[in-house]
């Protein structure tokens, strides 16, 4: 099983922060096919194979996921496109 463990830093607050956390989330989504739903704070995601949470700060966000045996050899890929979003909807 791989894992991936990103923090994001940004200035632009929680507000913004959590709109941009579904908009990455909503993107991921639809090329993932990951069901999304918001517990508390944290932005939950999963589907056979990928589980993890997306967590708005003030002053960062967190993704952290678990991949599956089918995901694992993808692991940089996948890093590189949340990185990706992160910085395209966080600036």
């Amino acid at each position: 099983m791989a894992t991936i463990d990103i923090h994001h830093p940004h200035s632009l607050g929680f507000g913004p922060a959590r709109r941009a956390v579904e908009e990455v989330a909503g993107k991921l989504g639809a090329k993932l096919g990951l069901d999304c739903r918001w517990e508390g704070e944290a932005l939950h995601f999963s589907r056979s194979g990928v589980s993890g949470r997306i967590v708005p700060a003030a002053d960062g966000v967190r993704v952290q996921a678990d991949l599956g045996w089918m995901f694992s050899p993808m692991q940089a890929t996948i890093e590189r496109e949340v990185r990706r979003l992160l910085a395209q909807s966080l600036r």
